[in-house]
């Protein structure tokens, strides 16, 4: 639990005792006083703790990212594909990546990184799978190479299973702060490469994230 939440729900405490103590006990001024200021307090932590909660997660979500080229999209889409960026496109360092689905399509979507390591790096944002609504599928990905380093986008399409297994390893490498790529092995046999494309590093990545 965090600093935050505790102090939301001491606060909470603190106010709910002071007006419960107020209306039931018969209290002198001594008393009256040091209900007031305990209301105060609690209003105070419950004022602090949800700006801090509600100013960090705001944070949360305001990760900054680029977007490279797109393709033009032919309807009805009839496959998952990604339309930006572009096959030979050179990216940021952290990019939006976006795509389209036909519809009816169930199956999560994951986005993996192929650099010149040989190990493939699935990628999130605050949603673990890639978002998808109406017909369209994003996902923010992060290189951490070099400049003009070359590396395959692969787009693939999930069963619960292989979900649940790219959002452990990804839960995993943040909880250790190590990265260390999977390789073709590890991936789930349900886990089924749908499109890829090659693109480069427009910048020098290593260190950023």
């Amino acid at each position: 639990m965090s600093l935050e939440i505790i102090f939301l729900i001491t606060g909470a405490i603190l106010v709910l005792l002071s007006i419960w103590a107020g209306i039931k006990m018969k209290l002198g001024s001594t008393g009256i006083f040091l209900l007031i200021s305990l209301g105060i307090i609690g209003i105070g932590l419950v004022s602090y703790g949800g700006f801090t909660y509600g100013l960090l997660n705001q944070m949360g979500h305001m990760e900054q990212v680029q977007t490279a080229s797109k393709l033009e999209v032919e309807y009805p889409v009839q496959r998952v594909q990604v339309i930006s960026p572009i096959e030979g496109d050179q990216v940021p360092c952290r990019l939006l990546t976006m795509g389209v689905y036909p519809e009816g399509h169930e199956k999560d979507i994951w986005v993996l990184l192929l650099p010149t390591d040989d190990m493939y790096y699935p990628q999130s944002d605050h949603t673990n799978t890639s978002y998808k609504r109406n017909g369209e599928w994003q996902v923010i990905t992060r290189f951490g190479g070099s400049q003009d380093e070359l590396y395959d986008l692969i787009v693939f399409e999930a069963d619960e299973a292989a979900s649940l297994f790219f959002t452990a390893t990804i839960e995993e490498w943040q909880q250790n702060q190590f990265y260390p790529g999977l390789t073709e092995e590890e991936i789930p046999d349900t886990a089924v490469e749908v499109d890829r494309i090659t693109i480069s590093l427009a910048e020098n990545c290593r260190g950023v994230f």
